[in-house]
């Protein structure tokens, strides 16, 4: 049996109860509290539901001579539709699974229609492999939380939620921002962490710190070099 995974709100809750990370107030969080964030994330879950059952409706009526601005649209929401899929309560393989399939049926016609042109060929494999990256990242809880169109990461609670990151999980939410908002979140961490725990006894956040670091040091210099 699968372990239950929740929402991304209920989540974002669970991350931060009795985490010394966060400010003592945030960490105090309450059953109702629990309850309610269940409550939202289940309501989103419904209605990803309808939109998906409306979704595969049309997938399976596309015509074989659609327009290429009609298959497009439609790829590009099942790609949106995976991602909101791993920011659901629950166990969405199944879901996940049925898009992998809608997807691979779409990029099988539109290979077919590109006949020997061997630039498209490289730019549809180059296309999915991204997007095997990108489902890959989603499926990290905090990630998801974070691209989630209404994520319940505040701004305030961002560097002491990728500090409670695992090392795995926190190199793959590092890969979302940029080499300016990497030096924020850098300047950040090492002002929070001094200032919550200047004796050095959340030995596994400075650590993370250092992570952080030396990830920005590695993109600073990959972006110098281009």
């Amino acid at each position: 049996m699968t372990d239950y995974r929740p929402g991304v709100r209920e989540a974002h809750l669970l991350r931060k109860k009795d985490n010394p990370l966060f400010p003592l107030a945030e960490r105090q969080v309450s059953n109702e509290a629990l309850a309610t964030a269940r409550l939202h994330d289940g309501l989103e879950l419904d209605r990803f539901t309808q939109d998906f059952q409306a979704l595969v409706q049309r997938a399976v009526t596309l015509e074989a001579n659609a327009p290429s601005e009609a298959v497009l649209e439609l790829k590009e929401q099942l790609d949106h539709s995976y991602q909101r899929a791993c920011a659901l309560p629950g166990d969405q393989s199944h879901i996940k699974a049925a898009i992998g399939k809608l997807l691979g049926i779409i990029m099988n016609a539109v290979r077919s229609g590109i006949g020997n042109d061997a630039y498209a060929a490289q730019q549809l494999e180059d296309e999915e492999l991204a997007r095997e990256a990108h489902f890959t990242l989603q499926e990290t809880p905090l990630v998801a939380a974070l691209t989630h169109a209404e994520s319940p990461v505040a701004e305030t609670e961002l560097v002491p939620s990728l500090l409670s990151e695992d090392d795995a999980g926190l190199e793959r939410c590092l890969s979302l921002f940029d080499t300016t908002q990497l030096a924020s979140i850098c300047a950040q961490a090492a002002e929070w962490l001094q200032a919550i725990d200047p004796q050095r006894s959340l030995a596994y956040a400075w650590r993370r710190l250092a992570i952080i670091q030396a990830y920005f040091s590695h993109l600073s210099a990959q972006t110098a070099n281009q």
